[in-house]
């Protein structure tokens, strides 16, 4: 079940440290203008959203972090090439603002990389070669 839900999710992409608000009343919109400038991808054709939101219950306006956005991308190579984009150059600049963008995966996959996590420090230690696919 973990594979089809995490299958289901491919062309989705999470993005972390838009500030609140700074999309207006057009999420889509907001993306499309900003995600070529932010990479500095062309989009050829351009960006199309089957949907995009931001994660999760409001938060009071005094919340350190914004809520992420999630948007699942109409097309799989231009989800694809932002997130080689994200893994090759790291994070983006915004305004001032540090933006991440990771792919979406279920809950349980999640937890099953964040435990890969702790074991990072000891293979470095130790010179190993490592790395995590994505399902």
């Amino acid at each position: 079940m973990t594979d089809l839900e995490d299958r289901s999710r491919r062309d989705n992409i999470r993005f972390l440290g838009f500030p609140k608000n700074i999309e207006g009343k057009d999420i889509h919109a907001f993306l499309q203008e900003t995600l070529p400038k932010l990479t500095g991808i062309t989009f050829d054709p351009p960006l199309e959203f089957q949907r995009a939101h931001r994660l999760g219950p409001k938060r009071p306006d005094t919340a350190i972090r914004p809520r992420p956005i999630i948007a699942c991308l109409l097309r799989h190579v231009q989800a694809r090439q932002l997130i080689q984009r994200a893994r090759t150059h790291g994070p983006c600049q915004m305004d001032g603002q540090v933006i991440r963008m990771s792919a979406d995966f279920s809950k349980e996959t999640s937890k099953r990389r964040r435990a890969f996590l702790a074991l990072q420090p000891r293979l470095r230690q130790m010179e190993v070669k490592y790395g995590l696919f994505e399902p």
